[in-house]
């Protein structure tokens, strides 16, 4: 990477897997290791799943930055206001995060992989030609859940989709229908959605929901046995049943 001034230091965006500690690379818990500068994503109010996650790993007297969310389910995504608060939020934490990389190391810590719906893509286009960074790869969130529902997720040539719950009823259905396997994110307040579109498409019976994957408060449950509501954070899935020996 060319830049006017070179760095002494530079951004680290460590994925930290799907939750448990135990689930984290060897080299993302390195990098924890050695940190003198923290920062990590969390809603106004509340600790943050990324920072709980590392309890008790980080070295004493690190400097933590929590870059709090102006918005999350509040504005609707659509809404132009949405995004010109996480324009204006992304910006600044961006501008920070380049500040100390100019002299020192900062390790952003990123569940599952930073590369998948990671919040970090956003600092990570921002900070294009200002700071040195390096990404740190992680087992993503996903993979931790099919893994506790005990099943492969695929067989054989199954095509795996990713579909979030935010889509439209129809264009859910569409997925649903022409998929073999479906993990599907962001759930919360779109089941009543999500489960028309799977009841549409004939697959509901076979729908799972696994919440919190791989933490000790884990809940893996056929998703006709769920009542009330879940976590936006939750997962739906279906599993392929293709071609084996």
């Amino acid at each position: 990477m060319t830049m006017n001034t070179p760095a002494t230091g530079k951004v680290i965006c460590a994925g930290l897997g799907p939750g448990d500690p135990e689930l984290m690379s060897v080299k993302s818990w390195r990098a924890l290791q050695a940190a003198s500068h923290v920062a990590y994503f969390r809603k106004a109010g509340r600790a943050g799943q990324a920072r709980a996650i590392v309890e008790g790993i980080l070295p004493e007297g690190v400097t933590e930055y929590p870059m709090e969310y102006p918005v999350t389910t509040e504005i609707h995504f659509s809404d132009p206001e949405y995004n010109r608060q996480l324009a204006a939020f992304y910006d600044h934490w961006a501008d920070m995060l380049a500040e100390i990389a100019a002299t020192d190391t900062v390790v952003v810590l990123c569940e599952g992989d930073p590369f998948l719906y990671g919040s970090f893509m956003h600092l990570h286009t921002r900070l294009e030609g200002r700071a040195q960074v390096e990404i740190i790869p992680g087992i993503t969130g996903m993979s931790g859940c099919w893994t506790a529902t005990g099943q492969p997720i695929t067989w054989g040539d199954d095509v795996l989709t990713v579909a979030m719950a935010t889509l439209s009823e129809d264009e859910l259905t569409r997925r649903i229908t022409e998929t073999d396997a479906l993990v599907v994110m962001k759930i919360g307040r779109n089941l009543p959605k999500l489960r028309r579109a799977l009841e549409a498409a004939g697959r509901l019976e076979d729908a799972w929901l696994v919440e919190r994957g791989t933490m000790p408060n884990q809940t893996v449950q056929k998703l006709t046995d769920v009542t009330g509501e879940v976590p936006y954070f939750s997962i739906v899935l279906l599993h392929g049943q293709g071609r084996r020996p």
